[in-house]
């Protein structure tokens, strides 16, 4: 299995980029926007804030509990794709939203709640180690054929001298029938 441990450090938080090399021109889909999320495996009960994608760039969360969603990709109740990310640590934080979700395994459950208070239930499918520079993020973006969650965050080693990560970790959930 891959290193998915918190490094030394903790980030510098919204003083780095989020991954960057996505498509941003995407369609407008119906759906609901969520607003919440819970994974009980690792105690996540999170509020879900929508966030820009800036010239290619995934803005970072804009703090250390809350989750980011991106407004360019899919709504709840529609399939397709619902792309969120979240802090794995923060300076003077410590852990974060995310320190966990390296823990995440196939089957665990993740609870979306929509704007209309609707529950949405989605199950862990993988979880996966990307190398920062080399992570397919358009692909990890893209609209998927069966409504899913994809979670983003921080892995690998940090670098204390340039502030970043080495890897991004994604974890891959899809929606239960």
């Amino acid at each position: 299995m891959s290193d998915t441990s918190v490094g030394e450090l903790p980030t510098t938080g919204a003083g780095r980029s989020g991954p960057v090399g996505w498509i941003t021109s995407r369609p407008v889909f119906p759906g609901v926007r969520p607003i919440a999320m819970r994974i009980p495996a690792i105690q996540v009960d999170a509020e879900i804030e929508r966030r820009p994608v800036i010239d290619g760039v995934m803005s970072d969360p804009t703090g250390p509990y809350v989750v980011a969603w991106y407004g360019v990709t899919s709504k709840l109740g529609t399939g397709g794709n619902v792309v969120i990310a979240g802090h794995v640590d923060f300076a003077g934080v410590g852990p974060a939203v995310f320190a966990r979700i390296g823990e995440l395994a196939p089957g665990d459950l993740v609870e979306m709640t929509g704007e209309n208070l609707k529950l949405y239930q989605y199950e862990v499918s993988w979880s996966k180690l990307f190398d920062s520079e080399n992570a397919p993020i358009t692909d990890l973006t893209s609209a998927t054929d069966i409504e899913s969650v994809t979670m983003i965050t921080c892995g690998g080693s940090f670098d204390s001298s340039s502030g970043r990560y080495s890897h991004r970790l994604v974890v891959r959930a899809e929606k239960l029938i």
